[in-house]
């Protein structure tokens, strides 16, 4: 998911038809509704509306990614969902979490294994609208698309007519397709339904690709009924509705011009928005107001889901970014994918959700469950790093060589994420002038740190666009070096070949520069095992720090980062995400199944400190 404000306001306008009257009328009592028990269910579309072993049945989900969620707290959510009313669970796959290189798929690892998830969801009497791609958005890294993918220099993502993606695209298909078939509902399982691609009118006009799609599935044995989920605008100019798919409004609620398209298929919300996005550099987190939305929809028994109903994390390099076509006014997404979502980032019930729970369950006919308690908080006590490793003293020993210019981290490195510092050697000063940042940069002359260079332009951001190179100096060398951090790729819209590193001309006084040497550093496992520590206290940034906690205990806390700079958190080797001073998330959440009793090890790395500093946990992202 990730559509620009207008459909944001589209959904969070109050709607002034409701009367007050409306409060007090009761849904008729439809009869207990059916649960998924094991046993086969049969879900259909009937007239403009859906059925459940022959019977009209009211959607009302709730949308979680399990990749977000720490797999330990996978039961609480849910349970959290069905308290609040809701009777089915959104899933997105994000394909690029199961198979980060072609052919090398992970079910099971961390909080991959999507089919426990949805098991527990069955077990739990919850149903399951399943969303798996190929793309989803999301706010995830490259909407979910594998970023190996860009290092093919001319691939065309999200289109039928490009083999090298259909082939990956028919790789993940033949992957989880025979985990998906024996978990629909004809098969005894919680899938209702399945969605094919996402929002794709927002990206092209081909409805070829998405019949394709569809076809795809069904060759491998998921026979639906599938559905699709767009903006109404964009889908009316686009006119790319799947003929017989059910049609998920994203943000909008006008029933009437979606029927135009969708003839007698349903129609529902696909995305309603009870809060959304935020990110690096605005002012606040970002909330909404989806109660009047609400009450109309259960009042007109009109089907929905809650994008989302909790959100839970970023973790890793999991963040995504929005951009406009020509890649300009980039924004990427903060770690905390919190949302101003019902259920908060660590599974707390909101005001949200108990104004939600009363909505539902005062037009519905039997008690709701009791709302589970939260998982336990707690503070941690400040606590030291010291710088532990420079990068400078972690250089690869054999970079890439290039004589015409630079080039970007996929092409070059087959380098998804991380850091990556180009290095040249120039026996004078000038202004150095760089195109294509993607996404900042710190630029080095002789030794010495100059300056930085945003993809982001936010308040408490520089908006320089070059920086002075002084005179080398003898003793201290004559080397340029330009250390360049990346966020997560772009994942909507039509600026889908987000590559990372430096993707334009470096010019010292208008003078291109076309030889360098390419040390990447993926920030990865290995990478990190390998760092060679400090022998002398580090003479410029982009420092590696290191602390270690003692706790008695363990359980859910923030990472308070507030007096740090810019950069990156793994905490026992877990990477929490990014932080970054301009805010607004200064606080990391940390899982309690991330802690241990007894010592625990945090690693830091900052682009700007050379000085240890301190860290302190909170029970809340806020306050």
């Amino acid at each position: 998911m990730q559509r620009r404000e207008f459909l944001r306001l589209s959904a969070l306008v109050p709607l002034g038809a409701l009367s007050s009257r409306l409060e007090a009328v009761t849904l008729p009592a439809p009869g207990a509704e059916p649960v998924p028990d094991g046993r086969p269910h049969r879900f259909a579309f009937g007239k403009r509306a859906f059925l459940l072993d022959g019977r009209e049945f009211q959607i009302r989900s709730g949308e979680m990614h399990p990749i977000r969620i720490p797999a330990e707290y996978w039961t609480q959510r849910i349970r959290m969902a069905k308290a609040m009313g809701l009777n089915t669970v959104a899933i997105y796959l994000m394909w690029n979490a199961l198979e980060k290189e072609p052919g090398e798929f992970d079910f099971h690892g961390g909080n991959r294994d999507f089919v426990r998830f949805i098991q527990l969801c069955r077990q739990e009497g919850m149903w399951v609208y399943l969303r798996p791609g190929p793309y989803v958005c999301a706010e995830w890294d490259f909407g979910g698309l594998p970023p190996y993918l860009l290092r093919e220099p001319d691939i065309r993502v999200r289109d039928k007519d490009d083999p090298r993606y259909m082939k990956a695209v028919a790789r993940y298909m033949d992957a989880i397709a025979p985990r998906i078939a024996p978990l629909m509902a004809a098969k005894g399982g919680p899938i209702l339904m399945v969605q094919v691609e996402n929002e794709y009118a927002s990206f092209g006009g081909d409805l070829a690709y998405l019949e394709k799609i569809q076809a795809m599935w069904r060759e491998r044995g998921i026979e639906g009924p599938f559905s699709i989920s767009d903006g109404l605008g964009t889908i009316q100019k686009q006119k790319t509705y799947l003929p017989g798919a059910a049609l998920g409004l994203d943000g909008d609620t006008d029933f009437a011009a979606a029927q135009a398209i969708a003839g007698e298929m349903p129609v529902w919300v696909g995305e309603g928005y009870p809060g959304w996005l935020t990110h690096w550099g605005d002012k606040t987190f970002q909330r909404g107001d989806y109660a009047a939305t609400l009450k109309k929809l259960m009042r007109e028994r009109r089907s929905f889901n809650l994008y989302v109903v909790h959100g839970g994390t970023n973790f890793g390099f999991g963040a995504g970014a929005n951009a406009d076509a020509d890649y300009g006014n980039f924004e990427p997404a903060i770690t905390s994918y919190d949302y101003g979502a019902p259920i908060d980032e660590r599974g707390e019930a909101t005001a949200d959700y108990r104004q939600f729970r009363q909505i539902i369950g005062d037009y519905l006919s039997r008690a709701l469950p009791e709302v589970p308690a939260a998982p336990p908080a707690m503070r941690v006590a400040k606590f030291e790093l010291k710088p532990h490793a420079s990068l400078w003293d972690n250089l690869t020993p054999d970079p890439k060589t290039l004589e015409d210019g630079p080039k970007a981290n996929e092409l070059l490195l087959g380098q998804d994420h991380g850091l990556v510092l180009y290095r040249t050697m120039s026996k004078r000063g000038g202004v150095l002038s760089i195109e294509g940042v993607r996404d900042y940069a710190t630029v080095f002359g002789a030794g010495r740190y100059l300056g930085y260079l945003s993809r982001v332009q936010k308040p408490g951001v520089s908006d320089a666009k070059q920086i002075a190179v002084p005179e080398p100096q003898a003793q201290d060398g004559d080397a340029i070096e330009i250390l360049v951090d990346s966020f997560g790729h772009v994942g909507y819209g039509q600026a889908m070949a987000d590559r990372k590193g430096i993707v334009g001309e470096i010019r010292l006084d208008g003078e291109p520069q076309r030889y360098w040497s390419v040390h990447g550093f993926p920030l990865d496992e290995t990478f990190l095992a390998s760092l060679r520590p400090l022998s002398r206290a580090p003479e410029r940034p982009a420092v590696f720090f290191k602390g270690s906690v003692t706790l008695d205990k363990t359980a859910d806390t923030y990472l308070d980062m507030s007096g740090w700079d810019k950069g990156y958190v793994w905490v026992n080797g877990h990477l929490l995400g990014r932080y970054w001073r301009i805010g607004p998330q200064q606080r990391l959440f940390c899982p309690a199944s991330w802690l241990r009793a007894g010592e625990n090890e945090v690693l830091v790395f900052d682009l700007h400190r050379t000085e240890g500093g301190a860290i302190e946990g909170h029970e809340r992202l806020h306050g």
